[in-house]
């Protein structure tokens, strides 16, 4: 439903609405700017409409701004929360009540945003202080047994659309839409990581913009043992994380760097030499918990792939 025209005549819910369509541009901004990464600073302190600061975000996870009526405006996962958020079987997302009551004025809140077909934000916690963020998504169920709404993700044409679609049509989109945003969600958590672990250094160079490392899959992810953990990757800057894709550098499972042989008999500019060449037998940078460190057994497996391609 086209978020213009859900709210009927009601001139304070048409002003909520317009509220959120500015919400969800600022959001677009800020996402561009913060790299999908959004700060909890940025988003308690919220943003000006029409000289009213707005926040986003509180200490609640179903979260309702004071100038919204009784439709909340975001839900939002906690690193630490005491709620089993997380996915159904068919792939969408399972967002806990607020307590166990059904009728707690933040449930009943939610509940009124599924039946009248308002979009929320929804903000995913990477670790603390560090969120993803997705808009619209929408109630579109719940389950009392469980004491949990059911919440699917959707594009963004679809928040003032007024084209006529099949709930069929809707659903499949929804669930396409949700599981996509899920893709995006898990290589955001590694990365974010990934990257603490090895306190956003490269592993190779120790180059420390963060806008210019990667988390690198020791075994990739298409691979059955490829899991997205920290122990199953590298912090590296996109020139080093190439390289070690490309069979071009690999790393030994006693943490030794090592430079295809060629490559160290060529002969070209600064970035070989000094990016490459000189890292070689280096020691890779690890991590200062144990439990984050490369695993040695992916090492050896990966490192017999590089073996096979010098």
């Amino acid at each position: 439903m086209a978020i213009s025209g859900m709210y009927g005549g009601d001139l304070v819910m048409m002003q909520e609405a317009q509220i959120r369509l500015a919400i969800f541009t600022w959001l677009e901004d800020q996402s561009m700017l913060f790299d999908d990464i959004l700060p909890w600073s940025l988003l308690q302190h919220g943003f000006s409409y029409r000289g009213q600061q707005i926040s986003l975000v509180g200490q609640q996870g179903i979260w309702k701004p004071r100038v919204f009526k009784s439709i909340p405006l975001s839900i939002r996962t906690s690193p630490k929360g005491p709620y089993n958020d997380g996915l159904t079987d068919d792939g969408l997302l399972h967002y806990k009540y607020r307590g166990t009551d059904p009728n707690h004025w933040e449930n009943a809140g939610l509940r009124q945003a599924g039946v009248e077909g308002v979009p929320l934000v929804y903000f995913h916690a990477l670790s603390p202080g560090k969120y993803v963020v997705a808009w619209p998504v929408f109630i579109i169920g719940e389950d009392r047994a469980n004491l949990a709404f059911t919440v699917a993700v959707d594009d963004k044409q679809h928040i003032q659309s007024d084209q006529l679609v099949s709930e069929e049509a809707d659903v499949h989109r929804r669930r396409y839409i949700t599981a996509s945003f899920r893709v995006r969600l898990h290589q955001k958590v590694f990365r974010t990581r990934v990257l603490e672990a090895y306190r956003s250094q490269c592993a190779f160079c120790q180059l420390r913009h963060a806008e210019l490392l990667d988390a690198a899959h020791i075994i990739p992810d298409s691979d059955p043992e490829g899991e997205p953990i920290v122990s199953n990757g590298l912090s590296l800057c996109k020139i080093h994380h190439a390289a070690y894709d490309r069979h071009f550098i690999g790393v030994s499972p006693d943490y030794q760097i090592i430079v295809r042989d060629d490559l160290l008999h060529e002969i070209d500019g600064p970035m070989l030499r000094h990016g490459i060449q000189e890292i070689h037998n280096k020691r890779l940078i690890l991590p200062k918990k144990q439990v984050e460190k490369p695993n040695r057994d992916r090492l050896a497996l990966r490192f017999e792939q590089f073996r096979k391609a010098m």
